[in-house]
C-alpha cells in the first residue's frame, strides 16, 4: 500500500479562510469529482466553500453533512485507486468567533470521526486577533480588547457574551461541554513540548489554544502533525493563521506589491461591498475621500421593485442574456459603465448599518435577498473591468460561486495581509483572467481598502 499523503481540508464557512495561503484551490462545489480534484491537487491544502455563515443552523448542518458524506466517498475512491489520503480536517470560521459552532464540528465528527480532540484556535495575526490566558482579543489601535466588547459580539445571529474561550464553549454548547471540561493550551504550553499531552487526548476532547504570534502556531502545528503521524485524529475549528502553520508554505511567488501585474489592461476596477460592519463603513468612507472612484449606493429600500423583462448584460457578451432585471440593477450598471468611460473605478455598496429584525429567521431571509441582489449586479458588471474587489465574506462567496460561476479558483496570494487574490480562468465566458480580491469585512484599518484599491488601480488620487 502506498503511504498516505496528508492533505489539509478546510471546510470554510465563507471564502476568507484562504487569506494567509497561496497556490491552493478553492472549491465552490462539493460533488465527489470536484472533491477528488482537490485531493489530487499538488497543493498540501484546499478549501471547500460552504458559505454556511449566511445560513441558519439547520441549513448549515445539512450542507456540512453533504460535504462530509461526499468527502468520505472521495477519500474511499482515492484509497481504492492506490493514492490514499490522510485528511487533516479544519472547520475554518471567523476570527471574531461568529459562526455555527458547535453545529459544524458536531456534524464533521459524526460523519468523519471519531476524533481524539477538537481544537478551537481563533487567533488570526494578520487581522489583529490574539489569544492569551484563554481570552481572545482584537487589537484596536495597538491595544488588546476582549472580543466580546467589540461590535462583532453583538451580531444579531452569532452574538456571544464572553471572550474567555472555555466559557464561550459552554455558552455555545448550551452547557453540553462545561467550561471546566475544556482543556487549555497556554502560551507556555504551545511554546514547549506537548508530545505526551497530544498523544493522551481521547474522546473528542475540546481544547482551546493560546497564540500571540505566528511562531506559536508554527511550533504547535509541527507537534500536532507529529501526533497525527502516530495515529491521533484531530479536528480543528480555527481562523486562517493555523492553516498557515499546518501548510508550511514558502513565500508567495508574486509579492503583494506586484499584484497589479494581474490587472487586465491597466483598466479601472470595481469594488462590490456587501459587508455592513463599522470597519467596512469607515474603509468605504476613506476610499471615497482619497480616490476618484465613483461611489454608488445600492439602495436596499428598492429591493421590492417590479422586475423589467430580460435584457442583454452589459459589455456585449451575446451569451450573457439575463433574466428579469431589477430597475435598481440596471441603473447601477449604467452608472458603472459611465464611470469606466471616464477612466474612473466604481464602488458599489449596500446601504450602511445592520438592520434590526424581530427574529434571526427574518434577518437571514433579508440577507438572502441582499445576497441575490449582489449576485445579479456581479453577473452584469461590464465585461472589460480591470479587477474586482469583493468586500465581505458572504458577498465574496456568492461572487465566486454565483456571479462568476466558478467551480474552482486558485489563490494567487495576498494583495494585503488578510486579502487574497484569485483569478478567473482564461477560458471564462465573460471575465477571462479577471483578478478578484476576497476582502473580509473585518480586516485592516480604515485605510486598508484604499491601499488595496490603489495598489491595483491605475486611477490616480484626487
Amino acid at each position: 500500500m502506498t503511504d498516505a499523503v496528508t492533505k489539509i481540508i478546510a471546510i470554510d464557512d465563507d471564502p476568507t479562510g484562504s487569506q494567509t495561503v497561496h497556490g491552493c484551490l478553492l472549491l465552490t462545489r462539493w460533488d465527489v469529482e470536484t472533491l477528488m480534484e482537490g485531493l489530487r491537487d499538488a497543493s498540501p491544502l484546499f478549501f471547500v466553500l460552504s458559505n454556511t455563515r449566511g445560513m441558519d443552523a439547520e441549513s448549515a448542518a445539512s450542507i456540512t453533512r453533504e460535504i462530509c458524506i461526499n468527502l468520505r466517498t472521495a477519500l474511499t475512491r482515492m484509497d481504492e485507486s492506490g493514492a490514499p489520503i490522510q485528511p487533516l480536517l479544519v472547520s475554518r470560521s471567523d476570527s471574531t468567533l461568529r459562526g455555527h459552532y458547535p453545529v459544524e464540528t458536531d456534524v464533521i465528527a459524526e460523519e468523519l470521526g471519531p476524533f481524539d480532540a477538537h481544537f478551537l484556535v481563533p487567533a488570526f495575526f494578520e487581522g489583529g486577533r490574539v489569544t492569551r490566558d484563554g481570552i481572545h482579543y482584537l487589537m484596536v489601535d495597538g491595544e488588546p480588547v476582549p472580543v466580546h466588547e467589540t461590535e462583532f459580539a453583538r451580531d444579531s445571529v452569532f452574538g456571544f457574551s464572553t471572550a474567555f474561550l472555555p466559557d464561550y464553549v459552554q455558552e455555545k454548547t448550551s452547557g453540553r461541554i462545561s467550561a471546566v471540561e475544556v482543556e487549555r493550551f497556554s502560551l507556555a504550553d504551545v511554546r514547549g513540548d506537548l508530545t505526551d499531552r497530544l498523544l493522551g487526548l481521547t474522546g473528542n476532547r475540546c481544547c482551546v489554544v493560546d497564540a500571540e504570534q505566528q511562531a506559536d502556531l508554527d511550533g504547535f502545528a509541527r507537534q500536532l502533525l507529529a501526533a497525527a503521524g502516530q495515529g491521533k485524529r484531530f479536528l480543528f475549528r480555527s481562523a486562517a493563521s493555523l492553516l498557515t502553520a499546518l501548510a508550511a508554505l514558502p513565500p508567495q511567488p508574486v509579492p503583494a506589491a506586484e499584484m497589479a501585474t494581474f490587472v487586465r489592461g491597466s483598466r479601472p476596477g470595481v469594488v462590490l461591498m456587501g459587508s455592513h460592519v463599522g470597519k467596512s463603513t469607515r474603509q468605504l468612507q476613506h476610499l471615497l475621500a482619497e480616490t476618484d472612484a465613483v461611489g454608488l449606493e445600492i439602495d436596499l429600500d428598492r429591493l421590492d421593485e417590479t422586475e423589467r423583462p430580460g435584457t442583454k448584460a452589459a459589455g456585449g457578451d451575446p451569451s450573457a442574456t439575463t433574466g428579469p432585471t431589477l430597475p435598481l440593477v440596471a441603473d447601477l450598471i449604467a452608472a458603472v459603465e459611465t464611470a469606466l468611460q471616464q477612466g474612473r473605478g466604481a464602488v458599489l455598496y449596500t446601504s450602511r448599518g445592520e438592520r434590526q429584525f424581530a427574529t434571526k429567521a427574518e434577518r437571514l431571509a433579508f440577507g438572502d435577498q441582499v445576497a441575490d441582489l449582489l449576485v445579479r449586479i456581479g453577473q452584469q458588471l461590464p465585461a472589460d473591468i480591470g479587477f474586482l474587489i469583493s468586500k465581505g465574506g458572504i458577498t465574496s462567496n456568492d461572487t465566486l460561486s454565483k456571479a462568476l460561476a466558478l467551480r474552482t479558483a486558485r489563490v494567487l496570494g495576498q494583495v494585503h495581509a488578510g486579502c487574497s487574490v484569485v483569478r478567473c480562468p482564461e477560458d471564462h465566458p465573460r471575465f477571462p483572467n479577471l483578478p478578484v480580491v476576497i476582502f473580509p469585512g473585518n480586516v485592516g484599518g480604515d485605510e486598508t481598502l484604499t491601499e488595496v484599491y490603489q495598489r491595483l488601480s491605475s486611477v490616480g488620487m484626487t
